[in-house]
């Protein structure tokens, strides 16, 4: 089947890091929409909020006064995921009914003290400083031999349950490796085992060859609208190079990460002039030792369908089926292109 015919008709997709299928169905774009629509989003706030827990020298829900910061400021979450327990095995009755304690460590890492930013408008020096901060987490948070994987992740506007407008992540190291990245870890792992060579570094090369599923890259990263995408402008942020974490980054990947998130997060807010919604998240290889398979990479999952306030709804079919999405990847990595080249 070509490209052309996948464009027009209904069909699955394979994603081999999750190794799930997807199903696309192209004419569905076309219905009309009389679904919830969402209020637009403003992007007018001020540079700082008496009322943000976030902001610098306001007091937090825990009591803690924040410092009068500028750049970067961590602190540790005051309402944690995870416990302070170490990792151990609960069995109810050595069947069916199991539990596990969870060790770990929340964080939340505020991008910059002025309220109204966000990884779009900060200035370059300012995102370069995040990607600092993130390696430093990581290098810090992963030193703990009970920590076997830190995943540092952003969720951007009350459309991904984003709780506070203030530019900030989340880092949480746990005691176990996730779902997601578990699922990641072992098709990479098979990929090398059957190939011989690194499960995104071949898929880097295809859509370098195809070009059509691209949307902007510079000396070190990639981004794609990957063949499997879920969301309708889903994104993967991929270094065109080999590594596997976070201190892997060479100071010039490291300019360039803070570059490639810059440039696609202001792409999205051109897209439908908008504060673009997403959830973002880095996997990089668990902590426990070393895992030559691993791809450093970034997902970028946004919501936004049609136009600022109509979505993209995870419900019925996808919750009780398949993932399935009305926009071929091809057609969205198009919009995004244009929308890189007008912002």
């Amino acid at each position: 089947m070509t490209d052309w015919d996948l464009n027009k008709h209904s069909h699955r997709r394979w994603n081999p890091l999750t190794r799930e299928w997807v199903l696309v169905s192209p004419n569905r774009i076309q219905r009309p929409w009389q679904g919830q629509t969402e209020p637009e989003g403003s992007s007018t706030r001020a540079a700082f909020d008496a009322r943000c827990y976030m902001c610098p020298g306001n007091t937090r829900a825990s009591g803690v006064r924040n410092p009068e910061y500028n750049g970067v400021f961590v602190f540790d979450n005051d309402y944690p995921a995870l416990g302070s327990e170490d990792h151990a095995e609960i069995t109810g009755d050595g069947g069916l009914i199991r539990a596990a304690i969870e060790f770990g460590r929340c964080r939340v890492l505020c991008f910059t003290g002025r309220h109204n930013l966000t990884i779009a408008s900060m200035p370059l020096s300012g995102v370069r400083e995040v990607v600092d901060a993130w390696v430093q987490q990581h290098i810090e948070l992963s030193a703990n031999p009970s920590v076997r994987y830190v995943q540092i992740f952003e969720n951007r506007g009350e459309m991904m349950g984003a709780s506070n407008p203030h530019p900030h992540c989340q880092i949480w190291a746990s005691s176990s490796v996730p779902n997601e990245p578990a699922k990641e870890q072992l098709a990479q792992y098979e990929h090398r085992a059957v190939k011989g060579s690194c499960l995104l570094c071949d898929y880097v090369c295809e859509e370098v060859e195809r070009k059509d599923r691209i949307v902007m890259h510079n000396r070190e990263f990639l981004v794609v609208v990957p063949f499997w995408a879920i969301w309708p402008f889903e994104t993967l942020v991929l270094p065109q190079r080999h590594l596997g974490n976070f201190p892997e980054l060479t100071s010039e990947q490291r300019d360039d990460l803070a570059d490639i998130l810059k440039r696609l997060t202001s792409c999205y807010d051109y897209l439908f002039q908008t504060p673009f919604p997403y959830s973002m998240g880095f996997h990089q290889s668990p902590s426990d030792g070393a895992h030559s398979e691993w791809h450093f990479h970034a997902h970028f999952y946004p919501p936004l369908l049609r136009s600022a306030n109509v979505r993209k709804f995870m419900v019925g079919y996808e919750m009780l089926a398949s993932p399935q999405r009305d926009i071929t990847a091809e057609e969205a990595a198009s919009h995004l292109r244009y929308a890189d080249l007008r912002r």
